[in-house]
């Protein structure tokens, strides 16, 4: 492949989206890099402050617990308030707990603490989806979760060999240093990104042009949407047995913590390294096909570590799986986007959301527990025979939906009694996804309430 035809693959991949999307991009990389407690977290509890690892594991329950609670008021919050404050505040609240973190040594105040550092930190991620289905185009919003998510795992990569770094000098610097990130983040938000929630529905009352208004009843009976959500914590359950299980069986196996930091790291790399490439390739295929690919491939690739037994094939396995994420990140963040009616996106992305912070929740706790009682080759078979079932999900949950376009289907499916959208909204955003997938859509028909050419306030 030549420079020049590198160069022109990369500027098809970013061009094209709005200058407010690269605002909320540039917000989440800051974010990510400066991303040191979760890292450090558990060594800070128990080599620096002396607590045990079982308390140090109880303030990640914690931490979980806090992402959990916080899901669905913080999607409330995002179509009620707007996308803009509620990642103000999210942030704010962020920087806020995450400094006071730093200097808590009593175990009730930090586990209290640690529990709303949970809530804030994921409070901001509804408001985020949302804004970004508000602001870019129908036809382009697979390119910008794909370019989101590759900003989210540059960041981590880099904060990961940072925090080390940090944390060999100073702890308390790490809290404050994601503070000042943090904090940074809400001034982004606050100087270069104006509101993008269409016409606000009132408690109670109608959008305009007699909309009713969207509530978590109806995001609940959405059966097609709640359908993608349980398929999702399915799929997020086996990839989140990379985080304790994998660690746990390497090490019974023999394998140093050296190992697994090399394993491990091969999925961060392939996903900064392949992550545009993919998505341009897969961003107007079947996506149908391409849902059930990727629960396959997830399921499989930690199935496949049952017959791992030298570190060239643990790292293999990794990339199974990884690649099974990369292809299902930005599909599915469409797919949820497009299901959402527009006054009720923060709802829908809070309980989206939802699935995975849940998942994060049962995930260590059930891979444990299967390779306590019945071994680590059963966890990754079970993580085989979930992805089958998790791909027959998407299969007969999306065969009806036209290979061109999801959004499709949605039009017709919305929340039972509720007209998600105005015609000439839902017309303007399904259209072009119907008839080819990849069709331009004229200036001024995104369904946004932002400037059309995304310029910040």
């Amino acid at each position: 492949m030549s420079v020049a035809s590198v160069r022109r693959a990369a500027k098809e991949s970013v061009s094209g989206l709005p200058r407010a999307f690269w605002w909320l991009w540039a917000s989440t990389l800051v974010n990510r890099l400066g991303a040191f407690v979760s890292i450090f977290l558990a060594m800070f509890l128990t080599a620096d402050q002396g607590h045990s690892a079982s308390f140090a594991g109880f303030v990640g329950a914690l931490l979980g617990l806090g992402s959990v609670v916080s899901s669905i008021g913080a999607g409330v919050m995002t179509d009620r308030l707007g996308r803009r404050p509620t990642l103000l505040i999210a942030q704010a609240s962020t920087a806020v707990s995450v400094a006071v973190l730093g200097f808590m040594t009593d175990p009730v105040a930090i586990s209290v603490v640690a529990f709303v550092v949970g809530m804030a930190s994921n409070a901001s991620r509804p408001a985020v989806q949302a804004m970004m289905a508000d602001i870019v185009a129908p036809e382009d919003r697979v390119r910008a979760f794909a370019l989101n998510y590759w900003a989210i795992n540059l960041g981590f990569a880099i904060s990961s060999v940072a925090a080390g770094f940090v944390a060999e000098y100073s702890y308390l610097i790490g809290f404050l240093g994601e503070a000042a990130m943090t904090m940074l983040c809400a001034v982004l938000v606050f100087v270069k990104l104006p509101e993008s929630r269409p016409d606000a529905v009132a408690a109670g009352g109608a959008a305009k042009g007699g909309e009713p208004a969207v509530s978590m009843g109806t995001v609940l009976r959405d059966g097609r949407f709640m359908a993608v959500v349980g398929l999702s914590f399915l799929l997020a359950v086996v990839f989140l047995q990379s985080q304790v299980a994998l660690p746990v069986a390497m090490a019974d196996g023999g394998f140093s913590t050296k190992d697994f930091g090399m394993a491990i790291a091969v999925n961060g790399v392939l996903i900064v390294a392949v992550q545009i490439p993919v998505t341009r390739f897969i961003e107007h295929r079947d996506q149908r096909m391409l849902m059930v690919l990727a629960a396959l491939l997830g399921g499989y690739g930690f199935g496949l570590t049952a017959f791992a037994g030298s570190l060239a094939v643990y790292m293999l396995t990794v990339c199974v799986w990884t690649l099974a994420e990369i292809i299902n990140s930005p599909i599915q963040m469409g797919l949820v986007a497009r299901l959402s009616p527009v006054h009720g996106r923060g709802r829908y992305q809070g309980m989206y959301t939802l699935s995975w912070a849940t998942a994060s929740l049962i995930a260590p706790i059930a891979g444990g527990t299967v390779i306590d009682r019945f071994g680590a080759d059963v966890l990754w078979a079970g993580c085989a025979v979930v992805g089958t079932v998790t791909a027959g999900g998407y299969w007969l949950l999306m065969r009806r939906v036209p290979a061109t376009g999801l959004a499709t289907g949605a039009a017709a499916d919305t929340a039972p009694g509720v007209a998600a959208e105005t015609a000439p909204e839902k017309a303007a955003e399904t259209a072009p996804e119907a008839a080819a997938g990849a069709a331009a859509e004229k200036p001024g028909a995104r369904p946004s309430a932002a400037d059309p050419a995304g310029s910040p306030a």
